[in-house]
């Protein structure tokens, strides 16, 4: 990995690790969300499996909206793993836990006054002490069923609101920025793997440690190497993939924490059910992945995956055929 120099960050930020935690805290924690204009571009593309937003603004009536309806959120922040430089742009891939309690009105519907938690992983890239682009996948199912939906539920509420599936096409991260692919063995093992699953190959079992946990999509929690197996494999009976693509790769060691690895991957799959998400429809769906794994002698032995079922449940309920989609446009 590249020597970290924070070339064009404010003096007060020792590393892109705390450059991201402070301006974190600042936002979230102390409610300065206007500072959300000191540390985001205008225009800054935001990217999410069900939307897109391009301006400084949505990123604050985003973040307003979500407080007005969990007052009490924290941010705490699980990991960190970085890569890039300063000249072409950092990437810092951060996993967050976020308990709070459902207090107000909002997407989510009325207030259920439940305490739930979910996980959210942001891939931000970060240049001259701003955010300038971002990919964001929050686990919106393990929402739904905290407070009392079925993922389902609440994509059909979703997509009743807003009239269809309606997700525009994402513009380019900025000019100069290249997406890191990390050239370590361990995670281009881990990516081989993940690829494999994908295209329902069988994938190499020593990817995973006999004992491994996976914190997957609707805080389910598996244990070991089988039931991890049986997951992917799952998925992916029910969602064919026709295409994937490893966006980012990043791997990171020391600081005494075990080996870790980031992958941002995106695949284009046809809905063949019946499995996880009902009987066969047909429909062309995107899956926008962001997974986190640590390791242990080169094996998976905690893994985190980031899918939003709610938005693969909208594209499969969205009654408009495939081509009538914005986002075959």
């Amino acid at each position: 990995m590249t020597n970290q120099s924070l070339r064009g960050f404010d003096d007060e930020f020792t590393d892109l690790d705390h450059y991201i935690r402070v301006i974190t805290h600042r936002i979230w924690e102390e409610r300065r969300i206007e500072d959300i204009r000191r540390y985001y571009s205008d225009p800054c593309i935001v990217e999410t499996p069900s939307s897109v937003s391009t301006s400084i603004d949505d990123v604050i009536i985003g973040t307003r909206a979500t407080l007005q309806m969990f007052p009490d959120r924290r941010l705490l922040a699980e990991d960190i793993i970085w890569s890039g430089d300063a000249e072409a742009g950092f990437l810092s891939s951060h996993r967050i836990i976020s308990p709070m309690t459902h207090r107000g009105a909002g997407i989510f519907g009325e207030p259920t006054g439940h305490k739930i938690s979910v996980r959210t992983i942001a891939d931000c890239v970060c240049k001259d002490n701003r955010i300038i682009h971002e990919w964001l996948v929050r686990d919106q199912a393990a929402i739904a069923v905290q407070i009392g939906l079925k993922p389902r539920e609440l994509a059909q509420q979703w997509l009743n609101a807003r009239g269809g599936w309606r997700k525009p096409i994402a513009g380019a991260a900025p000019a100069g920025y290249v997406s890191h692919l990390s050239a370590n063995s361990v995670a281009q093992n881990y990516a081989a793997a993940i690829t494999d699953f994908a295209h329902q190959r069988a994938a190499p079992q020593l990817a995973y440690d006999e004992a491994a946990q996976q914190f997957g999509p609707g805080g389910q929690i598996r244990y070991g190497r089988d039931d991890i197996a049986h997951y992917w494999q799952a998925l992916f009976a029910a969602l064919a993939v026709r295409t994937v693509d490893v966006e980012h790769l990043a791997f990171q060691q020391g600081g005494g924490r075990p080996d870790r690895v980031a992958i941002r991957w995106r695949a284009l799959a046809t809905h063949q059910g019946p499995s996880f998400y009902g009987h066969a429809t047909g429909k062309s769906v995107e899956i926008l992945g962001i997974n986190h794994a640590e390791f242990v002698g080169g094996h998976v032995l905690r893994e985190w995956v980031l899918i939003d079922d709610v938005a693969l449940w909208m594209q499969i309920l969205d009654p408009r055929e495939p081509n009538d989609k914005n986002t075959q446009t």
